[in-house]
């Protein structure tokens, strides 16, 4: 069995370093071995800077993927997530900027595809979130905002995207165990992953006759940095054992989730579209 990995309250602000982390995360187990489910293939994944996006890539690189990452502004960060793509043999670009910004996102798969020649996966993972417990005091900028990186930001890339994709190609949403469990204190946050479900199976409805596959995976509480940088940001106790309340009583390691990533990449879920994986700790959420 897996060993609970003690966290305890602290706090950081937006976006979020991974340096600052206590206990720092683990993003690949050290006996994972890869077996070429992804030889050749062209991967980008967006907030993969760090978390669950790093070991995304990560994971897709020992596979035999060439890896583009895209991120916000954690250059650090980013620049470690390049080492460690670049350790397993691949190739990795890094692009900094919004993705909030349509103009950006299009120039930056246009980066992708003159630098690797083309592109076969896509991971949306990048988002945000922050704490409001009223949604009277939801101020209306939180809410368009949280919106325009979580789900217009998903668009803008996706639409760039499929012009280059094809047959066997795959593109991966990050949505949330809270699309399905509605935390009282997350409203904007949830709807835009219940947006992400809806647009993942609308999506796989729409292209999947072309070969191209459309899933999405639903974490349950993950250790990222995402988690100090707003919840702890809020108030540092939402962390004290963070992830206690799920059936398995603990959060999940980001090394946890790159392999659902992979499975979705890879022909091994060639008969799999418009479905959600659900890597929530034993969550029913029946979705």
């Amino acid at each position: 069995m897996v060993k609970k990995t003690e966290i305890h309250a602290q706090q950081q602000s937006l976006p979020g370093k991974e340096g600052l982390m206590q206990p720092p995360a683990e993003f690949i187990r050290p006996g994972y071995r890869g077996s070429g489910k992804l030889e050749g293939k062209i991967a980008l994944v967006t907030g993969a800077d760090s978390g669950i996006g790093r070991s995304a890539a990560i994971h897709f690189a020992r596979e035999g993927a060439d890896v583009a990452i895209m991120y916000l502004s954690e250059d650090e960060d980013a620049r470690e997530t390049q080492r460690l793509i670049e350790a397993e043999g691949r190739r990795c670009l890094s692009i900094a900027g919004d993705i909030r910004d349509a103009a950006f996102c299009r120039s930056a798969l246009q980066q992708v595809v003159d630098t690797f020649g083309g592109l076969n996966i896509l991971v949306n993972n990048a988002g945000t979130q922050q704490v409001c417990t009223d949604l009277t005091e939801l101020d209306d900028d939180q809410w368009e905002q949280t919106f325009a990186t979580n789900i217009h930001g998903m668009f803008y890339l996706t639409k760039a995207a499929l012009p280059y994709l094809g047959e066997d190609d795959s593109i991966i949403n990050t949505a949330s165990v809270n699309a399905y469990i509605g935390p009282d204190f997350l409203v904007d946050y949830t709807a835009t992953k219940g947006a992400i479900i809806s647009f993942t199976r609308s999506l796989s409805n729409q292209v999947v006759a072309r070969g191209i596959r459309v899933n999405a995976v639903a974490p349950g509480p993950v250790w990222t940095p995402l988690q100090p940088a707003t919840l702890g940001a809020h108030d540092p106790q939402m962390l004290e054992d963070f992830g206690s309340d799920t059936p398995m009583g603990r959060a999940a390691q980001p090394s946890e989730l790159g392999p659902c990533y992979v499975f979705l990449a890879s022909l091994d879920a060639s008969f799999i579209s418009g479905q959600t994986l659900h890597p929530n700790g034993g969550m029913i959420v029946n979705g």
